[in-house]
């Protein structure tokens, strides 16, 4: 204040000099009454100053308590409201403040030893999401530390889509921290949550659902239209400016539908739609009507910690669904009557199922702008496994420079098998099991020499299901055969699980079948390959060399033992990828019977069941790694529930 007065001091200068000439003793009184009013004047400020800050104190959101949300106030410039008092805890760099936290660019790092904010620094409020909101709209999503690897897949693929206006918010502070120092922009929803993958349908689970609630209450009186997305999805391209098509529309959801009901980029034709509302991908704008429903769908929940969040969402949207709303294609007035709501296309807003399965995009020749990896069966690890296979998925360097290198080979397939025929029980299960049989033999030279195992793409003429269907979903765009998800036959969550070695044998360890494709693959890796054919071994010109022939490929003998296999290995043990022009017949087997059980043990374990056969309980069919060993075997379903 007095370094804002000093030149008004100085431009009366004469005026001063002249009284105290001429008047001293009347200098010294209008000195003094000046002095008076100015210290009045800074008083008042300060305590007007004392009283602002104390109530933008008042104004922080911890989502965690669901507090209030402060007033509508404007987008600040230089001034965090509720985080002045803190600012000393934040040690980015030099000169920092704590403007620099909220708004540094994405993936900007903070200093290696620079000190953590407080957590109340993390705390959400209006002001946050201004920083970061665009054209009024924000991105959101949250998750727990055992979707770290997601979280960052989920904003990789949005700030390379030149989309920043995001945040995510955090349910424990390990993954706070993990993400502050990551460059991402977090919020603490004070959940205290677990740190590990909880699971799908556990209590833990439902709780992680409740907390979206929560938040999509916590955030709508902000003003801000709210994109929010779960964390196992991934954008493909930017979605704003279609959102922006159907500004009438007081929510937009994704779906569960598998049926099309459009073939271009429109929304899905309300009355056609069967399947459940997704809120897995969903936009809300700050309208009564949405507030509303929120409100309610939070209270519901509330009131009954058995019912799963989506459930209670599509009871209160479906209270009322209908007429349409006039000259809006697409857009049907729902829940109490007064809210228009969208239904996303899942042809280009996908589901695992309109993406992996169907392919929908591909067919009717459109841009998918979404995937959310529903419709699997191996929980987290199967989702990660569906974005690796699409090449969706951004992991750390190591995971395509594995030590002891990879194995590869190309399937083989008769035509007879994989195109002739009906598409059955019987024809899928001998299409499948002849690429297990190789699969079998792929896993156990990789166990033997320790390589990484490239697993193949897998065919399939059926789709799976959690219920009894009849071989396709009627409607869908399935095509038979197919490239099916491997999720769809193996079990990748047990692949990937730790087992003890003295029942399991050593963990072998495998990447998808698209990852020799895959552009993140390092150079040194591609361009260290060798190619090794199998050969009858009565040939002369059959036996392991370390000289490639004319062609640049190694000959390998068929049924090799499993010493000549790791002494054929032990001579590229510096090749980054080999692979096998065949799996047939490569491998005679292992030399002792305690290897052997214990690959037994662990293999057989990696294959799931084929769902369902219609009216019949139980109707899944196990598969069998060992099918082959059982000449009675039959695809039919087994006794266990």
């Amino acid at each position: 204040m007095a370094a804002s007065h000093a030149h008004p001091i100085d431009g009366n200068e004469r005026p001063f000099q002249d009284v105290s000439s001429g008047k001293p003793l009347f200098m010294a009184v209008y000195v003094t009454v000046f002095v008076g009013v100015l210290l009045s004047t800074l008083f008042i400020v300060s305590s007007l100053y004392s009283a602002s800050n104390s109530d933008n104190k008042k104004s922080l959101y911890t989502v965690g308590s669901w507090l209030s949300p402060s007033s509508s106030l404007p987008r600040p410039q230089a001034d965090v409201i509720g985080l002045r008092n803190q600012s000393t805890s934040v040690n980015i760099s030099s000169g920092a403040t704590v403007e620099n936290f909220l708004t540094r660019a994405i993936w900007d790092l903070p200093s290696p030893d620079s000190k953590i904010p407080e957590l109340a620094s993390f705390r959400l409020t209006r002001e946050m999401v201004g920083y970061r909101a665009k054209d009024n709209v924000i991105i959101v999503t949250f998750g727990n530390y055992a979707f770290m690897d997601f979280i960052l897949n989920w904003v990789r693929h949005l700030t390379d889509l030149n989309v920043f206006n995001l945040l995510v918010g955090a349910m424990d502070t390990k993954l706070l921290v993990a993400l502050y120092r990551k460059g991402v922009p977090v919020f603490d929803m004070g959940s205290n949550m677990n740190t590990i993958d909880v699971g799908w349908g556990s209590p833990t689970f439902h709780k992680m659902g409740r907390e979206k609630v929560f938040l999509i209450n916590a955030l709508l009186p902000f003003g801000y239209e709210l994109l929010v997305c779960d964390t196992d999805m991934v954008w493909l391209k930017n979605p704003l400016p279609y959102l922006a098509r159907f500004p009438e529309a007081d929510l937009l959801t994704s779906s569960d539908q598998v049926i099309p009901t459009v073939t271009d980029d429109s929304l899905e034709v309300w009355q056609q739609v069967s399947g459940a509302y997704n809120i897995g991908i969903f936009l809300w704008r700050p309208t009564d009507t949405s507030k509303k429903l929120a409100k309610e769908w939070k209270d519901l929940l509330m009131d009954n910690e058995k019912l799963w969040d989506q459930s209670g969402f599509n009871d209160l949207v479906h209270k009322v669904l209908g007429p349409s709303v006039e000259g809006e294609n697409g857009i049907v007035f729902a829940y109490d009557g007064n809210l228009k709501l969208g239904i996303l296309a899942a042809s280009i807003f996908c589901s695992g199922h309109t993406y992996f399965v169907q392919s929908i995009y591909q067919q009717l020749r459109l841009e998918p702008y979404a995937v959310h990896t529903t419709f699997q069966y191996a929980g987290t690890e199967g989702k990660r496994h569906r974005l690796r296979e699409a090449m969706l998925f951004h992991d750390a360097p190591s995971y395509y420079d594995s030590s002891g290198g990879y194995l590869s080979f190309k399937p083989n397939i008769p035509k007879a098998l994989l195109l002739d025929g009906a598409h059955t029980l019987e024809s899928h299960f001998s299409l499948v099991n002849y690429q297990l049989k190789q699969v079998r033999t792929a896993l156990a030279i990789a166990s033997l020499v320790n390589r990484t195992l490239v697993m193949p793409p897998i065919w399939c003429r059926l789709d799976r299901m959690w219920f009894g269907h009849p071989g396709i979903m009627e409607g869908t765009l399935t095509r038979q055969p197919f490239l099916c998800p491997m999720d769809h036959v193996f079990e990748v969550n047990v692949m990937l699980r730790d087992q003890p070695f003295e029942k399991f044998g050593p963990k072998i360890d495998f990447r998808e079948y698209s990852f020799l494709q895959n552009p993140r693959l390092p150079k040194q890796v591609k361009e260290s390959f060798l190619e090794v054919k199998l050969c009858e071994q009565q040939s002369s010109k059959c036996h392991a060399t370390n000289q490639t022939d004319r062609q640049g490929f190694i000959r390998l003998p068929k049924h090799s033992t499993q010493e000549m296999i790791v002494e054929f290995f032990s001579l590229y043990e510096d090749v980054k990828v080999i692979e096998f022009s065949s799996m047939m017949d490569a491998f005679q087997g292992f030399h002792n019977a305690v290897a052997e059980n214990r690959f037994r043990n662990r293999v057989q374990g990696y294959v799931g069941i084929w769902c369902c056969v219609m009216n019949k309980d139980p109707g899944h069919i196990f598969y069998d790694m060992f099918w082959d060993e059982k000449p009675d075997w039959k695809p039919v379903p087994g006794f266990r529930p």
